[in-house]
């Protein structure tokens, strides 16, 4: 039997309370367990001794027969120091999404554009700026 230590999800519409469970892996998120090892309510101030409440003894027993922790369970049990905790990385997080690389390209060719529209007047200005300075060189002669 595969064996999974997860949240089972309990409490009222946009008011979550979370059971902290031993159960079958193939058992539906609130459905039946095996055992209930805590609870997890994150509408607690982070630094709330009443946040996580976890008998540690179950979930290490648990552990040891085999249980695999979920992600969020996992964090949990390293924030208790009962896990080591594991490096992660997620290097594609802080990019951004394709319609703002979209947007980005579109703001970068507008500029270049813009640029461009500014620097050919100038170009345009400049000879004829230099052409009555060539007429008087002339003139002098």
């Amino acid at each position: 039997m595969a064996m999974k230590i997860r949240l089972a999800r309990g409490g009222s519409k946009k008011r979550p309370f979370y059971r902290i469970v031993a159960t079958d892996s193939r058992m539906p998120r609130d459905g039946r367990f095996i055992e209930k090892l805590g609870t997890y309510n994150p509408l607690l101030p982070k630094d709330s001794e009443e946040r996580v409440k976890m008998n540690i003894e179950r979930v290490q027993y648990w552990l040891g027969e085999g249980a695999q922790p979920t992600d969020r369970i996992s964090r949990m049990l390293e924030a208790a120091g009962v896990l080591a905790k594991k490096e992660r990385n997620n290097p594609k997080k802080g990019e951004p999404g394709a319609k703002a690389k979209e947007r980005v390209e579109e703001k970068a060719a507008k500029a270049a554009a813009a640029a461009e529209a500014a620097a050919a007047p100038a170009e345009e200005e400049a000879p004829a700026e230099e052409a009555p300075a060539e007429e008087a060189a002339a003139a002098e002669e």
